[in-house]
């Protein structure tokens, strides 16, 4: 059986990547992919781990080669996800799980339509403000800025096949699992091995 694809969407502020790393601490096979980038690592990311840095020239050739499944510069620096990576891992049987916003998600799914894609919602723009508020790491100019995106990217949001709020993060964690038990339960991703227990149990 191969394995399941997964995408993920969110403004920032809604609580992705806490509750995307939750859910591979408990969901042993689900792996996630770690995109290449030219930009520098920044204070305590780890090559590996937060992205694969790469030098531009390197990126170009792996970008020549077709190996990125789709990639985007942003300010000046370039991003991409490996297509052999992603082919591996699920030939292996294995989930992947692929957080990315909304324009690569579109993306994604157009050259991958098997692909689950999920958008997180924040409980409301008042709690999503508060909670990007509540970092403390921003200033009020670059606040504004993010919730304008955010309302950009919450536009786009129907283009998903689920939809999880984040208001009770216990409560959007089971949602996210629940999405991937019932994706690996579908008849034509189990494929033969239940058709011959169905048989078995017929004749029995």
């Amino acid at each position: 059986m191969s394995g399941q694809f997964f995408i993920v969407s969110a403004p920032s502020g809604t609580g992705k990547s806490s509750l995307v790393q939750a859910w591979l601490q408990q969901d042993s096979r689900i792996g996630l992919s770690i995109s290449h980038t030219t930009r520098p690592p920044r204070a305590g990311e780890v090559d590996g781990v937060h992205y694969h840095f790469v030098d531009r020239e390197t990126f170009m050739a792996m970008l020549g080669r077709g190996e990125f499944l789709e990639s985007a510069e942003i300010y000046g620096n370039y991003y991409g996800t490996s297509q052999p990576w992603i082919d591996a891992r699920m030939a292996a049987g294995q989930d992947v799980l692929l957080e990315i916003d909304w324009q690569g998600a579109a993306q994604v799914r157009r050259l991958m339509p098997q692909a689950e894609s999920i958008f997180i919602l924040p409980p409301s723009i008042a709690e999503l403000r508060r909670r990007l508020e509540g970092r403390g790491t921003d200033s009020a100019e670059v606040i504004e800025r993010r919730m304008a995106m955010a309302r950009e990217e919450i536009s786009h949001a129907l283009e998903a096949d689920y939809l999880v709020v984040n208001d009770v993060f216990e409560t959007a964690l089971a949602d996210l699992m629940a999405i991937a038990r019932a994706r690996r339960l579908r008849m034509d991703v189990q494929g033969s091995a239940q058709v011959d227990r169905m048989t078995w149990l017929l004749n029995d």
